[in-house]
């Protein structure tokens, strides 16, 4: 056990050592930009860098990166049943209770709603609808706030 002790004592000074000169100037620090996040591909290399800075020292390690991050859905905002639902009762097509599914006649407010705003009457909750749909559920938010 006390092999096991110094040991790991002697790791902990070499890597605190090993660190000590290395200072990084604050001007070959490059702040990221929303450009550059998009030019990063969801591919990551095998091994990559890091450079944690603890106590003035710099301490590089090396590790292996198994999987990529994902990267956030794109496209437009997916509204939920129970956001649908409280939207359509703000606007005044939905008299049910706001159970999070969307039956028949969830289907047929929405239809009901689409016709009277000028949108493709399919029954479906897609961009264009949300777009004009959504605007009631922030009115509904709105009171909440205060």
């Amino acid at each position: 056990m006390k092999r096991l002790l110094s040991l790991a004592v002697v790791v902990l000074a070499l890597v605190v050592l090993s660190g000590c000169g290395k200072k990084e100037e604050a001007d070959d620090l490059q702040p990221i930009t929303m450009e550059s996040l998009g030019a990063i591909s969801t591919s990551v290399p095998a091994a990559t860098e890091i450079k944690v800075q603890s106590s003035g020292a710099v301490v590089e390690a090396v590790t292996q990166v198994k999987e990529a991050l994902p990267l956030p859905p794109q496209g437009p905002y997916k509204p939920t049943a129970t956001e649908i639902q409280t939207a359509l009762k703000q606007a005044g097509f939905y008299s049910g209770s706001i159970d999070g599914k969307i039956g028949p006649k969830s289907k047929k407010a929405i239809e009901d709603f689409q016709n009277a705003n000028g949108l493709k009457v399919d029954g479906k909750v897609g961009p264009k609808t949300w777009e004009a749909l959504g605007k009631y559920l922030i009115t509904a938010l709105e009171p909440a706030k205060r």
